[in-house]
């Protein structure tokens, strides 16, 4: 560490910067489509027709039985020859969409366990003065239940976010350049991989505390609101 090179990190700043910010657009893309996909998949698991229960676990238990970059290389693999049999005509996904597509469906199992569990955490009683105000199944879901359930997990979810966050700079294997990717491609040019990958250490580990201090702080919140 004695030759450590700082103007190797400021000649590159751009670089990693952009690099981290397409980090940090996969993982907000992914949450939000996860947690959209993992909402269905909840009150698939909770409805009363044991097709859709069958069908949500399956899903559920499928990808979180896998390795993630398993999912990634088959999205970007296979799944373009899969269209390409079904349509007859090649049509490229690329690294960029593959990635987005991959980490939506992927953490979508893992949130989808995350609502149940925030949804049956509403007292039932909750479900039954919906329907005492002449509320639907879908209106006293949407209007009392999951607000509620969404209070009760959100650090839950913010924690599910951080690991989301770390697991990005698994798109290497696809040659996407994120963050981490930035700083390897920065490493194998420049032959100074102390500088970039402790660089990189340092905005991981700066970042995910800062955001698991927001979950604890959440936490005393919403204990003190309960």
């Amino acid at each position: 560490m004695g030759d450590f090179d700082f103007s190797i990190i400021a000649t590159n700043w751009r670089f990693l910067a952009e690099g981290l910010r397409y980090t940090v657009q996969v993982t907000l893309t992914a949450m939000v489509g996860g947690i959209l996909l993992g909402t269905l998949l909840a009150l698939m698991r909770l409805a009363s027709l044991w097709p859709l229960q069958w069908l949500a676990a399956a899903y559920i238990n499928f990808f979180r039985s896998v390795p993630l970059v398993q999912v990634i290389l088959a999205v970007y693999l296979i799944l373009p020859l899969l269209l390409q049999f079904l349509t007859g005509r090649l049509i490229p996904i690329g690294a960029d969409n593959s990635a987005y597509f991959t980490f939506t469906i992927f953490e979508a199992a893992y949130y989808a366990e995350i609502i149940r569990s925030g949804i049956q955490s509403v007292p039932r009683g909750q479900v039954a003065a919906g329907y005492a105000l002449g509320f639907t199944y879908s209106q006293t879901m949407r209007l009392v239940v999951l607000p509620q359930a969404f209070r009760n997990m959100l650090p839950v979810l913010l924690t599910q976010t951080i690991v989301l966050f770390q697991d990005v700079s698994l798109v290497y294997a696809i040659g996407a350049t994120d963050f981490f990717g930035a700083a390897d491609k920065i490493t194998q040019r420049d032959l100074r991989p102390v500088e970039m990958y402790t660089t990189v250490a340092v905005v991981y580990f700066v970042l995910c505390f800062a955001l698991s201090r927001l979950v604890k702080y959440l936490q005393s919140r919403i204990a003190i609101i309960r």
